[in-house]
C-alpha cells in the first residue's frame, strides 16, 4: 500500500514540512515503491535509495519540490527518472526525492505530449514533453507524414533522457546527434525556475543542459526538428 501524503519519519535530510506542500498527496514514502524506482538498466549501482518518490501531476509539482529544496539551508538531492535506462545510477537521489517523470503522461498538461507545428522560419517541428518516449514521438509525427531527423537506435528512451546525454546513433553522420536538432527547451533549473532557452535566448543554459547529464536542470519540453518521413527504407545485412 502506498504511503501517499502520510506524515512519517523521513531521512533527516528532508524536513517534515515537505508534507505541508500541495505536492504532499503525490509523494510516496512506501519502501517497495522507493526500491522499485531506484532500479536502473545497468544494475551496477544499487541500494542508493531516496527518502521519497514524487509522482508529479504537472510541471508545477516539480517546480514546487525543487524550490522547497533550494530554500533550505542544506538542500536535498532531487533527480528526474525517465524510463530507467541509466547504467550507473545517474537518475538516483540518495536520501532525497526521485521524480518519476512518466507520471506526467497520466495527466493532460500543457507542456506534455507531442504537438506538431509549422513555422516559416523553423519549418516543421514538434513540441515534446521531456517525459515522452521517442517511439511515441515517432507514432505521433508519422500521422502527419513527418519524423524527427535524428534518432537513437533504441526508441524506448525518454526525450529528456537522451537530450541530457547527446542522443547518438548511426544517423549522426548525416544529421548530427539529437542535441544538434533542438530549437528550444523549457527547463526547470536548480533554483526551481522554469526557463525557456534556445541558442539565442538563455543560451548558456541551453547548451549546458544539452548533453549536460542532468546537472543543469530538468527538461520538461523540447522543440525538435522534423522532416518529411521517408515512404520506404532499405537495409543491408552483412554475413
Amino acid at each position: 500500500m502506498s504511503n501517499f501524503g502520510q506524515v512519517k519519519t523521513l531521512n533527516p535530510s528532508i524536513p517534515q514540512e515537505i508534507f505541508s506542500l500541495n505536492i504532499s498527496s503525490r509523494l510516496s514514502t512506501n519502501l517497495d515503491e522507493i526500491k522499485e524506482s531506484s532500479k536502473d538498466f545497468g544494475k551496477i549501482i544499487q541500494n542508493i535509495l531516496p527518502a521519497a518518490v514524487l509522482y508529479p501531476s504537472c510541471v508545477n509539482d516539480i517546480i514546487d519540490l525543487i524550490q522547497f529544496s533550494y530554500d533550505l539551508s542544506v538542500p536535498f538531492h532531487v533527480a528526474a527518472k525517465g524510463h530507467g535506462h541509466s547504467i550507473r545510477g545517474q537518475a538516483m537521489a540518495k536520501n532525497g526525492v526521485l521524480v518519476e517523470m512518466n507520471s506526467l503522461n497520466n495527466n493532460n498538461n500543457e507542456n506534455c505530449g507531442v504537438r506538431v507545428s509549422w513555422d516559416s522560419d523553423l519549418g516543421f517541428y514538434a513540441d515534446v514533453g521531456g517525459e515522452q518516449l521517442w517511439i511515441d514521438v515517432l507514432h505521433n509525427t508519422l500521422e502527419y507524414g513527418l519524423a524527427p531527423v535524428s534518432w537513437t537506435d533504441y526508441l524506448y528512451l525518454t526525450v529528456g533522457g537522451t537530450l541530457s546525454n547527446a542522443g547518438i546513433s548511426g544517423q549522426i553522420f548525416r544529421y548530427g546527434p539529437q542535441i544538434s536538432n533542438v530549437h528550444e527547451m523549457d527547463v526547470i533549473t536548480g533554483k526551481g525556475d522554469l526557463m525557456t532557452c534556445s541558442k539565442d535566448v538563455n543560451s548558456e543554459l541551453f547548451f549546458g543542459v544539452l548533453g549536460g547529464l542532468g546537472q543543469f536542470g530538468i527538461i520538461t519540453r523540447a522543440r525538435i526538428v522534423l522532416d518529411r518521413a521517408p515512404t520506404r527504407v532499405s537495409t543491408t545485412v552483412f554475413d
